[in-house]
């Protein structure tokens, strides 16, 4: 209803995005698989391209809103991966903007993961302390798998293994339950400290 809204288009940008890379989320046996394991030659470009025209014209047509911030973090994660440049930075600045704007403990949770890959776990996993106690965050199994990465990667195995159980638990899908419960790292620690 509103075609020139920058907020529309950065919507459907967002939603091309996440679109062109359907295909790429499941490997031939239905597992799910990361982004950053996603085999980017699968990935849609006709649809990105879509997108990325779009982004580039509502960032043109008015002040920055949460789904233009939205659009260009998918845009920097797309960049990452088909170039191989290091887009952590602007992705973690993107973010900044995004948690100033919307104060969602979503955009903290993915800020604090992509400053991980900037920063380092332990750097991550102190962000992380500012949304521990935000009810809306508790129940949210993307928040509990990131929490259980971060520790891992810290080599905080006990703490990581609560907190990829309390994942697991949560999960809806199981291809993503058996992803986090097949992840090498994973396996390691559940096996060494078992229930």
């Amino acid at each position: 209803m509103l075609p020139e809204e920058p907020e529309a288009k950065a919507l459907l940008a967002t939603m091309l995005y996440a679109e062109a890379r359907r295909s790429a989320r499941r490997d031939v046996r239905g597992c799910y698989v990361p982004i950053d394991l996603q085999d980017v030659a699968l990935w849609d470009r006709s649809q990105i391209r879509d997108a990325e025209k779009l982004l580039h014209a509502c960032n043109r047509s008015g002040p920055t809103g949460r789904y233009q911030l939205e659009a260009a973090i998918q845009s920097a994660h797309i960049a990452r991966r088909l170039s191989g440049a290091n887009c952590w930075p602007a992705i973690v600045s993107l973010y900044d903007h995004l948690v100033a704007l919307t104060n969602s403990p979503v955009a903290v949770l993915n800020r604090a993961a992509a400053l991980a890959e900037v920063a380092g776990p332990d750097v991550a996993l102190a962000e992380l302390r500012a949304i521990f106690t935000d009810k809306r965050i508790l129940g949210y199994q993307p928040y509990w798998a990131t929490l259980g990465h971060l520790n891992l990667r810290a080599g905080n195995i006990e703490t990581a293994c609560e907190a990829l159980r309390v994942a697991i638990g949560l999960s809806t899908d199981d291809a993503v339950r058996q992803y986090l419960r097949q992840t090498p790292a994973v396996l390691k620690a559940i096996l060494c400290h078992p229930q």
